[in-house]
């Protein structure tokens, strides 16, 4: 007992000790060590938005040092009588109808396929991630040497085969199914995430529902897919919201492209961020574009709340989750 209430005397003199070493710091060492992310995150954040929010309601173009405050009428504009930027934004959900079921499913789909116990498993994971990390630059250059009209790969297969070898895949109305091809090659990323989660799927339940006479289509689509299915939901609320700002892949997409201002676009590929690219640099209005930023900013954020409601019908967790 003796020694038991030594021990104990230690650890409290010790902790004492310690409080006391702590209590002689004061509050502003804190926020001595913090402000190099606090002010960071004024300036590189806070002054950003605030700027931005407040070029919505003028009409600088960019250029002239003079400017001044329009109210709402950007936003006014927006709403009412600029029907580019609905086509654009229509455009843009298409896109993200076609591209997300395509990206999160082709992924669900490599990663059961690698998952299975096959020859040279490792190397076939590799193989399917690699292009996923290949920079986007790269990936664009690559395919419009695919896609290219006079001396393309695609277009001379299908010569080769019989077919048209004059097609031009990176115009109208050919460019938005290439930029859903270009889009596809990076599926890796996704499968490597499910993947994940497919090993963390308990083999015992899977078993036991096969012993109980289960297929294996039925096993997979009732205990798998709702065992990975915050990987699923993850997979297409952030390849969503990713979607919506595609930007850079169209532009570079484009066979006869001006990157300063975006003009040569096809308009199948014009999505909402492109449209605003060229409200930027291509009329000069940058209190306008901005407005359109924070209107999409708004769609966006209305958009994945919405998902975060649904998605209590379809996602279920291993452990119970407050869904207040």
């Amino acid at each position: 007992m003796t020694s038991r209430s030594t021990a104990t005397s230690v650890a409290v003199a010790g902790s004492d000790a310690r409080g006391r070493g702590w209590r002689r710091y004061r509050s502003s060492t804190f926020y001595l060590f913090a402000s190099p992310w606090i002010f960071g995150f004024v300036l590189l954040t806070i002054v950003p938005i605030g700027f931005a929010l407040g070029t919505s309601f003028t009409n600088y173009d960019g250029q002239s040092p003079i400017w001044r405050f329009v109210g709402l009428r950007n936003y006014i504009e927006i709403f009412t009588s600029d029907p580019e930027i609905w086509a654009s934004l229509v455009r843009t959900l298409a896109y993200v109808v076609i591209a997300v079921p395509l990206s999160v499913g082709g992924g669900l789909f490599l990663a059961v396929l690698v998952n299975r116990r096959i020859r040279a498993r490792g190397v076939v994971r590799a193989i399917f991630f690699v292009p996923s990390v290949v920079p986007i630059v790269a990936v664009a250059i690559m395919w419009r040497l695919i896609f290219n009209r006079d001396a393309g790969l695609l277009n001379g297969i299908l010569e080769f085969f019989g077919g048209p070898d004059q097609t031009t895949w990176l115009a109208d109305p050919y460019a938005f199914y290439a930029l859903i091809v270009m889009t596809l090659w990076g599926l890796g990323g996704g499968m490597i995430v499910i993947l994940a989660s497919l090993q963390d799927v308990p083999v015992e339940l899977e078993e036991a529902a096969k012993i109980d006479g289960a297929s294996s289509w039925r096993v997979f689509r009732s205990i798998t897919v709702p065992m990975i299915s915050p990987i699923l939901y993850f997979q297409v609320i952030t390849g969503i919201i990713a979607s919506l700002q595609v930007l850079v892949q169209p532009m570079l997409l484009a066979e006869t492209n001006n990157l300063s201002t975006a003009s040569n676009i096809p308009q199948s590929t014009t999505l909402y961020m492109v449209q605003v690219y060229k409200e930027f640099f291509l009329y000069n209005r940058f209190g306008y574009g901005t407005a359109m930023l924070w209107v999409f900013f708004v769609f966006v954020l209305a958009l994945t709340l919405i998902l975060q409601r649904l998605s209590k019908r379809f996602v279920f967790y291993q452990v119970a989750v407050d869904q207040d």
